[in-house]
């Protein structure tokens, strides 16, 4: 490629790997991202360097790894108080910044609403951005707004109104002027999207993030979707998520669960959608012959298949569920195929300097996946990762899949060869040397020690002192 491309960067929150098409799914209809994927590279084995959602974003977009959550501060006015759930430093470049200064039109469209809290400033670098309001708890219509017969449908109106600012009276009033599929958060971020091809269509070269929330919860999706995974009656409760933590806990049903994850499904397949008609516009716009198309997500989340029947993401559940990213790269003269290299989200960053041909002055640390999708030159292989989820770890080499907290306690050990679900723990009779190996790798990543922030006093969501 000799021209620096386009690059279209495209993240969907909680995509789980084994929902596509092209991972194997014949269940989920991903008609678009299977498209996507014949026409590129295929990342079997890609995984977070640290999770959840903010974390994630802020090795995206700096290229370097959040991992392991050193100088953390809780963030006033926001709804999550997680060790690394915090601003990128300022001292720190980012991945737009250095593209605009090389010439690039850089642009970012996204409803996920963490970026909207204040003092994250996400949109340094970008030329061009917008916000599509409307997601999940975002402060955006007043939840007493909403009448009382609708609270009636998703529970108690008294207890909801208990905590208005909780998420389903805040979900309720944030759509409470969604009609049909137009006016879903997802179809106006990809018309964004769109209006920025559009936008840009001459002139310099373009990076464009886009950063979809769905499918991650709340899950209630449009009628057509959900008859999709869905046919018949149902006797449940109308959940439009899932507690986190053992589904027994809660008193979920099976129905339950499987009704919540037919709504997930119909959500996947809603984001496949639009990312259809994104790509159908960058083709009649002449577009698609110079421009590179990447999807990943950022983690993805469990719906009881685990061993201990784990619905959500809590920070101990590091399961395939949850590890295991989605990642397609498509470059208009690149590698067709699939890859079964171990890579990083950060690794993301990396190539698109690479592919922009931009040298960054500041240290990154991911690798160019450019020798991978090109065939050209040799690739240096990873020989494991590590990830660091609130206060838990997860180390996984060829071997071995490891879970334990920060103090090297609260173990899980699976044995990938004879246990490729992981379903059968082995940390009480494991050969003490894997765990051994695992806590120096992950005691080597972090710098030797581990940031600890349990007697840290945090904060709530509005500034005032957070029960531990």
């Amino acid at each position: 490629m000799e021209e620096r491309p386009n690059i279209v960067l495209i993240v969907s929150d909680t995509l789980r790997l084994d929902h596509l098409g092209c991972y194997g799914n014949d269940a989920v209809k991903t008609p678009n991202m299977n498209r996507l994927a014949r026409g590129g590279v295929v990342f079997t084995d890609a995984f977070p360097e640290s999770l959840p959602t903010i974390p994630v974003r802020r090795a995206l977009h700096t290229g370097r790894r959040a991992y392991p959550f050193r100088n953390y501060r809780p963030v006033k006015w926001d709804i999550v108080s997680l060790p690394g759930w915090q601003p990128m430093d300022n001292e720190e470049d980012t991945l737009a910044e250095n593209l605009a200064a090389s010439g690039y039109q850089t642009g970012l469209v996204t409803d996920t609403l963490p970026y909207f809290a204040p003092g994250f400033n996400f949109t340094r670098g970008f030329w061009q951005w917008e916000f599509i309001r409307g997601q999940q708890q975002d402060r955006w219509r007043s939840p007493y707004s909403v009448p009382v017969e609708r609270l009636r449908l998703y529970g108690d109106p008294d207890e909801l109104r208990r905590d208005m600012h909780s998420l389903i009276p805040m979900y309720l009033a944030n759509t409470s002027d969604v009609r049909d599929e137009e006016d879903t958060t997802t179809a106006k971020t990809f018309k964004a999207a769109i209006r920025f091809l559009e936008e840009n269509r001459e002139g310099q070269p373009f990076f464009l993030m886009i950063d979809c929330f769905d499918p991650h919860e709340p899950w209630e999706a449009p009628e057509k979707y959900f008859k999709l995974y869905w046919r018949g009656d149902y006797s449940g409760r109308r959940l439009i998520f899932l507690r986190y933590g053992p589904a027994d806990d809660f008193g979920y049903t099976d129905e339950e669960i499987d009704y919540v994850h037919a709504q997930y499904c119909a959500h996947v397949t809603l984001v496949d959608a639009w990312l259809g008609r994104f790509l159908e516009r960058l083709e009649e716009l002449g577009m698609d012959s110079r421009t590179v198309v990447i999807l990943t997500s950022d983690h993805g989340t469990n719906f009881a298949e685990n061993r201990r029947r784990i619905v959500g993401k809590p920070v101990y559940s590091m399961y395939p569920a949850v590890m295991r990213l989605p990642l397609i790269f498509s470059l208009p003269d690149g590698e067709r195929g699939r890859c079964s290299e171990t890579v990083y989200d950060v690794d993301v960053t990396a190539t698109i300097y690479d592919l922009a041909k931009v040298k960054p002055e500041q240290r990154i640390d991911g690798q160019s996946l450019v020798p991978l999708l090109t065939g050209n030159d040799a690739w240096p292989k990873r020989e494991y990762v590590t990830c660091r989820y609130g206060d838990y770890l997860c180390y996984i080499d060829s071997d071995h899949w490891v879970i334990c907290d920060i103090d090297g306690s609260s173990r899980e050990i699976f044995d990938l060869s004879s246990d490729p679900q992981r379903q059968l723990d082995l940390a009480d009779d494991a050969d003490p040397r894997i765990f051994d190996k695992a806590w120096r790798r992950l005691l080597l990543d972090a710098g030797g020690q581990m940031p600890d922030y349990r007697g840290l006093q945090r904060t709530d969501a509005i500034g005032r002192k957070a029960k531990n």
